[in-house]
């Protein structure tokens, strides 16, 4: 029977690359494997990514590696596994958080808004799975890799027909990586966020509660979010360390038997 045991560098000498990493979600995984000991690589299309970097490795002590990344670029993706394997000598655990999201009736979507939207949630996710695979199956020690889809991996919702198709698709991704990834001791998993605080949902609260609007009822900023937060049973939003604490576990030696599953991280919102 293995003993279980948790220590505060339970990530140390890990190398962990988490996209989309400037902010909300992914700088609350990224501080959450850096108070455990891991080196960092934040990855991002944004440049707040360097600030972010900066403030991850004063706030924890670690060695951090900000890396501008497209996603949805291969040549971007290659460069950022490495850049990951060439400063800390191994890709240990990914975190394919990156993803965007627009709003709009689908008379007004147009054919490159739901490309866009494709390519980064969920080409850029196999992308990334692919690289990192690459590192870890050389180094012969497995590693983890953990993929986001969302409340809409698991039911679409209004104006959103292309970022719904997205994050379910995340979890096919997911599923079909971790059959081909489990003889090389990689896992691979995935969760689905419903309602944070982050800037994305200051978005979809805004452009949701426009469109939504009606003569009777007119949204004002918070009002919707507000309105189906009320529906969720545990009565509240959800945080970036709610996120980033199953995150932490799925990297974990306890999670070694989980792979190909897809985790809600939702208050309730959902039960499957």
């Amino acid at each position: 029977m293995k003993t279980l045991s948790r220590t505060h560098n339970e990530f140390k000498g890990k190398t962990v690359v988490v996209t989309g990493a400037d902010r909300g979600i992914g700088e609350g995984i990224a501080r959450r494997f850096a108070s455990d000991g891991a080196n960092i690589v934040l990855a991002s299309i944004d440049k707040g990514v360097f600030d972010t970097a900066e403030r991850v490795a004063k706030d924890f002590g670690v060695e951090t590696l900000p890396v501008l990344v497209d996603v949805t670029k291969e040549e971007d993706v290659q460069d950022l596994y490495k850049k990951a394997f060439d400063k800390f000598g191994s890709v240990d655990i990914s975190v394919q958080n990156a993803g965007i999201i627009t709003i709009e009736h689908f008379d007004k979507m147009t054919r490159a808004e739901f490309d866009k939207v494709l390519a980064v949630n969920t080409t850029g996710v196999w992308l990334c799975c692919r690289e990192a695979a690459k590192y870890m199956i050389k180094q012969g020690t497995g590693g983890r890799l953990i993929n986001s889809s969302s409340g809409q991996g698991r039911k679409g919702f209004i104006y959103t027909p292309h970022y719904a198709a997205s994050k379910m698709g995340v979890i096919g991704v997911t599923q079909s990586l971790a059959l081909e990834f489990a003889p090389h001791n990689i896992t691979v998993n995935a969760f689905c966020p419903g309602i944070i605080v982050t800037d994305m949902w200051d978005y979809n609260d805004r452009v949701w509660g426009q469109i939504l609007s009606t003569e009777k009822k007119k949204y004002q900023k918070g009002e919707l979010m507000a309105e189906w937060v009320e529906g969720i049973p545990l009565g509240r939003a959800g945080q970036p360390d709610d996120v980033s604490g199953l995150i932490a576990f799925l990297a974990s030696e306890d999670a070694a038997y989980i792979t190909g599953q897809t985790i809600n991280i939702d208050g309730g919102m959902f039960f499957s």
